[in-house]
């Protein structure tokens, strides 16, 4: 199962994943995650659930920019233990629970962001049917993942720097980032393959969200895609 395996991967991880995130990204990583948070529609009376919040990172942003409050889910108790120990705020809630098994009441939420959790849904169309579910009507959602440069001389730098960069680079962090290394490049061209973004807007649709829209960010190397909950 994917999820399974990434989850094996990185509950690790979860004292470096930020340092390390924003290192193997270019710096691009916190960038990615602001304008995922931007793209959501909350004030401070709303509240967000944030899907995969791994180390809190999105759920703390969502906090500074839209000073709302947030119940942020991830499947790994280590993640979530480093979500405790790093987030001093109480408007920030956690919960460890399956992103295909909500344990929430259908439309609890004003909002919901996702990132990196796109490609680890082990059924896409019936993933987006269950986080749609716990949205009110009009709610934005809003996801990222990896994506795969168009451009061709964009797509070979990126080949390069998966294939032979980022192993290289895990290798001198640690066993288990040599692991996320050589894994990473493959999870993310499969599932460009299977989910090209005009046909994962088409899934969003399918799934109850309009004025579903996408931007690629950093060259096509990040895909942002959000919505609106019908």
């Amino acid at each position: 199962m994917v999820e399974t395996r990434a989850r094996e991967l990185f509950a690790p991880l979860g004292p470096s994943y930020d340092r390390y995130a924003r290192l193997l990204s270019f710096g691009q990583d916190p960038r990615w995650r602001r304008f995922l948070v931007s793209r959501v529609s909350a004030g401070p009376r709303d509240e967000v659930l944030d899907v995969a919040t791994g180390t809190g990172a999105v759920a703390l942003e969502l906090v500074r920019q839209k000073g709302c409050s947030v119940v942020g889910v991830d499947q790994s108790p280590e993640m979530l233990a480093e979500a405790r120990r790093r987030i001093a705020t109480n408007r920030v809630s956690l919960v460890e629970a399956s992103a295909d098994a909500l344990p929430f009441e259908d439309e609890a939420f004003d909002g919901l962001t996702a990132a990196y959790l796109l490609r680890y849904l082990s059924d896409l169309p019936a993933g987006l049917l269950g986080l749609a579910r716990v949205l009110r009507a009009g709610a934005t959602a809003s996801f990222l993942d990896f994506g795969v440069p168009s451009a061709a001389a964009a797509r070979a730098l990126w080949n390069l720097y998966v294939d032979v960069g980022l192993p290289t680079l895990g290798r001198v962090i640690s066993p288990g980032w040599h692991e996320v290394g050589r894994f990473l490049g493959g999870s993310i061209r499969e599932f460009d393959e299977r989910w090209p973004v005009p046909r994962l807007l088409d899934a969003f649709r399918e799934a109850g969200f309009e004025d579903v829209r996408a931007r690629r960010l950093s060259l096509g190397g990040c895909t942002v895609v959000w919505g609106r909950r019908a």
